[in-house]
């Protein structure tokens, strides 16, 4: 094969000083004719940002005071009468956090969000695909982690409309105990026998709150039928009187102790019971206060507290061996019923 020859080569073009200068030319000019453009869209971006952090740090400064001036509020009438029965500080510490936690947050992600959108328009470029691609993967995290996002709503509200809070006693119906600690996904319960339960707000379908308001301490007294009732109405209004005027018990009820009436009649025993409104969860140490007075007031007034098993009568005497079954005959393998009640052996057949 004949080698190239010189003529059919293609040398490399060397750029010229002439070549040089037109493109120093050109890239002045292009310069020259767009760096307003560029100065205006760097002046915007840099307003867009400066206005956003402003915003944001002036935002979150106001929500910081709003929340502040709520604890304070309730710091002021925590050292009352009323605020210790209604106001409860650390549950109002928690929720304060956790409402300013999440209007910081909203605010932040709004302004930040408003901002980074506003600076992309800056540069033209187009956010309808940027809005449309963060839609679809939106629902898709939605899809996956939908019950995250319902036990932080539910938490949200539940903070919001101050369902309950730390030091509540609540049943929660898959939980019931002492309300510690109050999130905005999970809350924490500490059960009766100091067990602590994490509930996800998601999960909680309903709320029973038995610290709010006030309670009911119910007590039944059951007694002899036979019993006078006069006497028994008198002994039960002077434990009512008398509790009623003794300290603590004045201050944890909330009304007079009532003696509602006769409850059941049977035909050995009758039930009275008797009521009386109490300060939030201390129903139950109301009671046991209530159960250990009647029954001495009962002895003091020789009146008889039954229940369970009918009580024998004054003047009887249980037979021990009234539970106890008779001797079977059929308990001695020698006895004529044992004898009598045995199988008869089978006969072998004759040899042939």
């Amino acid at each position: 094969m004949p080698s190239p020859t010189p003529s059919q080569t293609t040398a490399p073009a060397v750029p010229t000083l002439q070549d040089a200068q037109q493109s120093a030319t050109n890239a002045a000019s292009w310069v020259e004719q767009n760096w307003s453009t560029w100065l205006a869209i760097g002046l915007r971006v840099v307003l867009i940002l400066v206005i956003a952090a402003v915003l944001r740090v002036m935002v979150r400064r106001a929500i910081t005071k709003l929340i502040d001036r709520m604890s304070r509020t309730a710091q002021a009438v925590d050292g009352t009468a009323l605020g210790g029965l209604l106001v409860n500080a650390e549950r109002r510490r928690q929720r304060s956090q956790a409402i300013g936690s999440v209007l910081r947050s909203v605010a932040s992600f709004l302004i930040l969000g408003t901002a980074g959108l506003m600076v992309l328009a800056s540069f033209q470029i187009n956010l309808a695909p940027l809005l449309a691609s963060a839609g679809v993967a939106g629902v898709a995290i939605g899809f996956g982690a939908r019950n995250l996002v319902t036990d932080f709503l539910s938490g949200v509200f539940m903070i919001l409309e101050d369902q309950y809070g730390v030091g509540d006693v609540i049943d929660a119906g898959v939980a019931s105990g002492e309300v510690i600690e109050v999130g905005l996904r999970v809350t924490k319960l500490r059960g009766d026998s100091g067990e602590i339960w994490y509930v996800r707000n998601g999960e909680v379908k309903r709320i029973g709150n038995l610290s709010q308001g006030w309670a009911t301490a119910g007590v039944d007294v059951t007694v002899r039928a036979s019993e006078n009732l006069d006497r028994v109405k008198a002994a039960l209004d002077q434990v009512a009187e008398r509790m009623s005027k003794d300290e603590p018990w004045n201050e944890l009820l909330w009304g007079p102790i009532e003696v509602l009436g006769l409850d059941s009649v049977l035909l050995d025993s009758m039930v009275i019971r008797l009521s009386a409104k109490t300060m939030p969860g201390k129903a139950l140490t109301v009671e046991r206060e209530l159960r250990w007075r009647v029954k001495r007031a009962f002895d003091e007034a020789d009146i008889r507290i039954v229940g369970g098993a009918t009580a024998p009568m004054d003047g009887e005497t249980a037979d021990p061996t009234a539970t106890t079954a008779p001797p079977s005959a059929y308990a001695n393998i020698a006895s004529p019923q044992a004898e009598a009640a045995t199988p008869i052996p089978p006969v072998a057949p004759p040899a042939k």
